[in-house]
């Protein structure tokens, strides 16, 4: 069955290198260019991110995702494009806080057994690392001081600092998200019954963390500390480059 890339992924792909490209030249409203940057890299990797599932799915038994256009890359096809897209956006801009996005609709009856219903949900992430390495690759092969088309640089390093702080959360055995996912298949009823009940509030609870304890600025802090092995200036890249996406402040 043919796959094509979707049109609108394309399109964005098109539209987010256009506006790096005019980061890095300075051409017209520099700030403006780094937030569609941003904001166009972004939806690329949460596409990246929800087809990972997809794709692991499709391998492992649920043909229905073909169907649905998961694999198509097409950010609107994920489960819900609020969920997916549009809040995680405006975290993003309220406080660079990049939050999850719903995941696509698996069908788990017609994967092949736990272990693939486990690597399902192991494959989103495995999707934040590519769009993470692809994001690196750049600063791993031009070892310069990036003074030329900095608020490009800046706006990049941003962009992989997220993809870092996602894959921590993500990560988190917190139902909801995909570290719980990892290990749901292989949890006790009971405990499942209990975690089924708190799920709807997992958003609450990633919001609370962040406001009322350390947990955020501990996340960011070792988020920062894994771009300083890179390279220490690409830290400071990413920092300034909240500041630049930042535009209305």
């Amino acid at each position: 069955m043919p796959l094509p890339i979707s049109p609108i992924f394309i399109l964005i792909v098109l539209l987010t290198a256009a506006a790096g490209y005019l980061a890095y030249t300075e051409i017209g409203n520099v700030r403006m260019s780094v937030f569609f940057f941003v904001i166009g890299g972004w939806i690329i990797s949460l596409s990246l991110h929800e087809f990972g599932h997809a794709l692991a799915a499709f391998i492992g038994g649920d043909k229905t995702v073909a169907d649905k256009g998961y694999l198509t890359l097409n950010p609107l096809k994920y489960t819900h494009p609020v969920l997916s897209i549009v809040f995680p956006i405006i975290f993003l801009l309220l406080g660079g806080i990049p939050l999850p996005g719903g995941a696509v609709y698996i069908n788990r009856s017609f994967l092949k057994n736990k272990w693939w219903q486990s690597f399902v949900s192991a494959a989103g992430p495995m999707g934040t690392v590519l769009s993470a390495v692809i994001f690196a690759l750049p600063f791993l092969l031009y070892r310069g001081h990036f003074v030329v088309g900095y608020n490009f640089w800046a706006g990049l390093a941003l962009l992989l600092f997220l993809q870092i702080v996602a894959l921590f959360l993500n990560l988190l055995p917190i139902p909801g998200l995909d570290g719980f996912g990892i290990l749901e298949p292989f949890l006790a009823p009971e405990i499942l019954r209990l975690a089924y009940s708190v799920r709807r509030y997992t958003l609450f609870l990633l919001l609370a963390l962040f406001m009322f304890t350390p947990f955020g600025n501990e996340l960011m802090m070792r988020s920062l500390r894994v771009l300083m092995w890179i390279d220490e200036s690409v830290a400071f890249l990413a920092v300034n480059g909240f500041e630049i996406f930042r535009f209305w402040s």
